[in-house]
């Protein structure tokens, strides 16, 4: 299959029951597409915050009660007979759509398109049912209760993410969204907060409620340990781990190998039989068979000796109890009140998970029991340990579950200011005014907070993780589709540590194994392959009311001897029952996944091993779709393709082939219970294995198939040319440049005002295609220009990855392109008086004019479109009044410049200007400056394989070599960029351009696929050209012909936006720091260039003295002092009046002058302040 030819429809006959091949099933990967999009992780995850966890924090919170707490006041009675509370319930929440409330309190429906010009926050108000309950109990014991309800009070407002559920931009037509100014391409996802957008970076942890079995590096006080992260379903209580330590050999002689478990609040480990006595099994019998359930396991039952010994002297629950109390927090208390303490310890915070009622003591030993186990079993070497990265045992959080914790700690909030306002109210004997005791900032400030700055937290509560939100990548189509599906892994970038960093098997199909960026965060930051789908939980009750049917038997029921002949059955880590027959159980779970009887998202993993059946409804989980096979066939036909292809009449999309149980979401635990064929010929082989009576063993038994393998690419390697022909750091390379390439990053580019825009005068798509940019629109948004590329020496100048480029090609428009910047201003008010203008300056009353020149302002202050303007010119012109000093003397100056300039080194045309009122109802000004950037010697460029390159030179047409049919190259390369680097996919993408030019269609170069090199060489062949894509070309200032052949062929190359003209920086003079006066560093602020300390040992060493006192003194901050020759310290000098005098030794005479950097004064002047004299030696 060569990729450029199209399929015939075969008559449709026996069609509908025929297998599927490849081509299908890229039709099934269409409709996976259409339907979810590229941003559905996020979108569905925020769509579960609004729906139902909003409602579940405000539920949770608890029910505020106030009682009046008597003030003595002189002169009033106490009414003692009637005892009076009040109660405030908080009901049912409503959002509606993202509204906006103008300065003159005009409220209008907000657009995002609004929200990004006028730098306001695209949020929805939030509002709430309260009720308040006035109870009053009498004397006589009669109590009555006055109901008040108030409804739908506001509360806050909740930034709402584009295109989800309450976005003013959800199920509307591609008419629509362009009548709104939206670009019909932009898939949603990310906020807009303060006119900024922003996206929440799904942040990945450790699963909870797992056991988890870690040897400890030695040498360590403990050999394993094994730990469990508890937390209880749906609410945010801190997580309680409990750990399981086993002491290692090393330890005290005579202990043994002893098992402690550090359980929250105790101090000390405690021994693990003490822990079952205090959970009210005395008897070692009892404790044993909750931890070893076969008593002939004489290995295990010997292992617990040295603990069995330890805890000897413990024989009963309330001295096991007293025990755990003396070490808690509790000082100096009874003994009672210890061993309630220690009840309620072990009640509360021993894995809360489990339950946290009273009666959970014999869920919660097994569940011990089974920690204990898991724990022997890796110290006997019958299991080996965990791993930490295994992809299984993470989870991510997106959006929704970010927010929720964030909203919860902010709710906490407003409900503990409301219940210390009611309180003082009704201490003080004023009517309750529920409206005015909420306030409405704290919820709306909290979250904008957080979004805006990317500090994850509430302020002075617990702690604050930075980076979370982060401002949306905006240069090309790709680096923000990139940038919505990122990862990061909040794991220290400074650490060395290589484990974290690596790719792991298990993130085959969920995580691009290519696109991760180079350096500190390499391995840690992280992007999603295509078609993963993330989670976003379901009730665990179907799930167990399903179990109770099917013959589960729960662990209050059963004697521990059975333990070892059933499975154990775990839902979200919660040990519920055992099972007899788990192969039938688990096929029945699975059917009824299939038909959607049980949620799609449940995974359903079958360890047969260690003999569990752990079911997750969990959120955070990574999962992927998958064809599913029986009787190595995959159940999706012919015919239900033909239906997918007639989608809009049929009905028939993604979801219906989900409820017809041909596809299933599989996580990353359950896929490793499975055996999944790469392709359908896989199938067909294994088939035709059955067929010809292979010996059974040999023959695998497939039970599901990829969909298509290139879709464990991400979305950046998936723009790359045949990958797997590449050595793998060179797709990694071009996974980080395709982010940088220049093209059309959004459609409505004109009607926003983004601070940086990059955009190709001429995009094209490329020649060379893979089958999953049709879903990235990349043929739609293209960033990159279909260039003819030689790959020779040619004079000399494209060494070292420069390259030669075409000037006439230039000319003619290849790789022109206009950069936009935008510069914005507001007329801030500061208190009442002080209020800014944006006005022309007038010169006479404006103090602190700027050099640069203000003739381009308009009377109203702002330059206007087509002004052509250049560095430091004033773009936008401002004033602020200077306050009255109160000394009632005239003033010269009554404002003070506040004017905005363009930037130092650009220069360009004002393209537009918005004058607009901001949030407050202040005057607000966006300017848009255009720059036309033409490629000139010093601009990068790369081709999509990680070969990149700056141009060297450019040669007119008549300069370049020519081939005998006269054309020539527009770019030429260096031969010596391939071979080291091993980038053949660049070569044959080269000769499939050729192929493709010639015969007008697009190349297929998707990964995995049957092309080869010899397919394509062949086609060229037929088109007449030189199979390898070799040419006879002619020396363009000789004319003669070049002694070799030379590969000329069409590449798809892309301009990057690091460009010379914003790299460029010299200095002779200029802005010096006020502390040092030294130079300023930075190119921005115009500053120096940093001879440092390596410079400094190179002219040491060639002894250059004089340049070395020049470039280190001279040209940086000499300076002249006055020094007493009697004293040796710093002196005064009026040198007007020619005084001098020491003020240490009153010396007036003997002062000499002194050359010394002005850093080194400092450094005298300091250590003088510390009362220390450094005295200088005069000669």
């Amino acid at each position: 299959m060569y990729g450029l030819e199209d399929e015939d429809l075969q008559p449709q006959t026996a069609l509908e029951d025929a297998e599927i091949d490849e081509s299908d099933a890229w039709a099934v990967i269409s409709a996976y597409f259409d339907e979810k999009g590229l941003v559905r992780q996020q979108l569905d995850s925020f769509n579960d915050f609004i729906n139902t966890s909003l409602q579940e924090i405000v539920d949770e919170g608890k029910l505020i009660t106030v009682k009046p707490q008597a003030q003595h006041v002189p002169g009033m009675a106490v009414d003692d007979d009637v005892e009076k509370t009040y109660e405030i319930e908080f009901g049912q929440i409503y959002v509606s759509r993202p509204m906006y409330t103008e300065a003159d309190g005009e409220t209008a429906v907000l657009f995002p398109k609004e929200a990004r010009l006028r730098n306001l926050t695209y949020a929805a108000p939030l509002f709430v049912d309260i009720e308040r309950r006035d109870k009053t109990v009498h004397s006589d014991g009669s109590e009555e209760v006055e109901v008040t309800p108030y409804n739908k009070i506001f509360i806050g407002e909740v930034p709402i993410m584009l295109r989800s559920d309450y976005c003013n931009l959800s199920n509307q037509s591609e008419r629509a969204l362009c009548d709104l100014g939206e670009c019909p391409y932009d898939q949603g996802g990310y906020f807009v907060i303060n006119g900024s957008e922003k996206v929440l970076i799904a942040q990945e942890r450790m699963a909870n409620n797992h056991v988890y079995v870690f040897r400890k590096s030695q040498p360590s006080k403990y050999a394993y340990v094994a730990e469990c992260r508890s937390v209880v379903e749906g609410s945010t209580r801190t997580v309680s781990t409990m750990q399981v330590k086993m002491v290692s050999r090393a330890g005290q002689k005579g202990a043994g190998q002893c098992i402690r478990a550090s359980i929250p609040y105790v101090r000390a480990d405690i021994p693990i039989l003490v822990i079952f006595r205090a959970l009210g099994f005395v008897a070692d019998k009892d404790i044993l068979e909750h931890i070893v359930y076969d008593f002939g396991d004489t290995a295990m039952m010997e292992a617990l000796r040295p603990s069995i010994e330890e805890a000897f002297p413990i024989q009963s629950q309330d001295v096991a109890l007293d025990y755990i109390g003396k070490r808690g927090s509790t000082i100096g208390a009874t003994k009672e009140t210890r061993i309630q303490y220690a009840r309620e310890l072990l009640q509360k915070e021993l894995l809360p998970h489990i339950g946290m009622e009273e009666f959970c003591e014999t869920k919660k030993a097994y569940f011990f029991g089974y920690v204990v186990h898991r724990l022997l079993l890796v110290a006997l070497g019958r299991r080996e340990e965990d791993d930490r990265d295994h992809y299984g045992n993470k989870r991510l959080d997106l959006g929704g579950p970010l927010l929720a914790n964030l909203f919860r700690q902010l709710f906490r909030k407003l409900s503990k200011d409301v219940r210390g306002y009611v309180q003082k109210c009704v201490d003080k004997g004023k009517e309750v005014n529920l409206t005015s005791a909420i306030n409405k900032d704290t919820i709306t400030r909290g979250l904008r907070y957080s979004l805006a700055t990317g500090n994850w937290g509430v302020v002075g509560a617990g702690e604050i993780r930075p980076g979370v939100s982060q401002v949306l990548n905006r240069l090309t189509y790709a680096s923000t589709l990139s940038h919505l599906r990122r990862i990061n892994s909040p794991i220290g970038r400074e650490g060395k540590i290589a484990k974290p960093r690596q790719l792991h098997n298990s993130q085959w199909g969920m995580i691009c194994p290519a696109e991760t960026p180079e350096g500190q965060a390499c391995g840690l930051v992280k992007n999603l392959a295509l078609m993963t789908y993330i989670s976003v939980g379901c009730p665990s009750n179907p799930v167990l009311d399903f179990l109770s049917e099917w013959a589960t038997e729960d662990l209050e029921e059963i004697s521990p001897s059975v333990v070892p002949k059933a499975t154990k059955i775990f839902v979200n880590g919660v040990w519920v029952g055992i099972h007899r027959d788990p192969q039938l159980l688990v096929e029945t779970l699975r059917a009824m996944r299939r038909q959607v009887d049980i949620s799609t998202e449940v995974g359903v993993v079958h360890d047969i091993r260690l003999q569990e059946l752990r079911l997750y409804t969990d959120y955070g989980r990574c999962c992927r779709p998958l064809f599913i096979v029986e009787q190595q066939a995959v159940k999706v036909k012919k015919g239900d393709i033909i239906s997918l292809a007639n989608r809009e009449e049929t009905g028939f999309t993604w979801q219906t082939m989900i409820e017809k149980g041909h596809i299933e979401y599989v996580d990353v635990e359950e896929e490793e219970t499975t055996l999944i064929a790469m392709s359908i010929k896989d199938l067909q082989l294994a088939r035709q294995a059955q067929v010809e009576g292979v010996d059974a063993s040999n023959i695998l038994l497939y039970t599901h198939c990829e969909i298509h393998p290139a879709m464990i690419l991400g979305v950046c390697a998936s723009i790359v040319p045949f990958p797997d022909h590449n050595q793998s750091p060179r797709n990694t390379y071009q996974s980080a440049m395709g982010k940088q390439a220049m093209g059309m990053y959004v459609t409505n580019y004109q009607v926003r005002m983004d601070t940086q825009g990059y955009v190709l005068y001429y995009p094209q798509k490329p020649l060379v295609t893979t089958r999953n940019m049709e879903y990235l629109h990349f043929r739609e948004l293209p960033a990159g220009i279909n260039t003819i590329v030689a790959i020779a020496c040619y004079s000399g100048y494209n060494q070292e990855d420069s390259t030669m480029m075409n000037q006439s090609s230039i000319d003619r428009g290849i790789f022109r392109s206009i950069f936009y910047r935008s510069y914005k201003t507001e007329e801030k008010r500061q208190g009442s008086l002080v209020h800014e203008c944006i006005e022309r300056p007038n010169r006479e009353i404006t103090a602190g004019v700027r050099h640069g020149t203000y003739d381009k302002l308009d009377d109203d202050g702002i330059a206007p479109p087509g002004t052509r303007v250049s560095g430091d010119d004033i773009v936008i012109g401002k004033t602020s009044p200077i306050p009255d000093d109160g000394s009632g003397m005239p003033q010269r100056y009554s404002k003070k410049d506040a004017s905005t300039a363009l930037r130092h080194s650009e220069s360009g045309m004002i393209d537009s200007v918005l004058v607009t009122t901001g949030g407050d109802g202040q005057k607000f000004v966006k300017m848009r400056v255009r720059s036309i950037r033409i490629p000139q010697v010093g601009d990068k460029f790369a081709s999509r394989h990680g070969q990149k390159g700056t141009i060297g030179i450019t040669y007119t047409q008549e300069d370049m070599p020519f081939s005998v049919e006269g054309i020539s190259p527009d770019l030429i390369i260096n031969p010596h960029a391939i071979p080291s680097r091993m980038t053949i996919g660049h070569l044959v993408e080269a000769l499939m351009s050729k192929v493709a030019a010639c015969l007008g269609k697009e190349g297929d170069a998707t990964p995995f696929t049957t092309v080869t090199v010899d397919n394509i060489s062949a086609a060229l062949h037929r088109c007449g050209y030189q199979s390898r894509g070799w040419e006879v070309m002619y020396n363009g200032h000789t004319g003669r012909q070049l002694q070799a052949q030379i590969f000329l062929n069409p590449t798809y190359y892309q301009r990057l936006k690091h460009m010379v003209d914003d790299k460029i920086h010299s200095r002779g003079r200029g802005p010096v720091q006020i502390l040092t006066r030294q130079p300023v560093e930075g190119r921005a602020r115009d500053g120096g260039l940093r001879f440092g300390e390596m410079e400094r040992d190179c002219i040491i060493s060639h002894g250059a003295a004089a340049f070395l006192k020049e470039r280190l003194f001279d040209q940086s901050d000499a300076y002249r002092v006055h020094v007493c020759s009697s004293c040796g310290l710093i002196a005064v000098a009026n040198l007007k009046k020619n005084q001098f005098y020491c003020t240490a030794c009153k010396n007036t005479t003997g002062i000499v002058q002194v050359f010394m950097p002005y850093a080194a004064k400092l450094l005298f002047q300091e250590l003088m302040a510390m009362c220390i004299a450094p005295r200088m030696v005069v000669d």
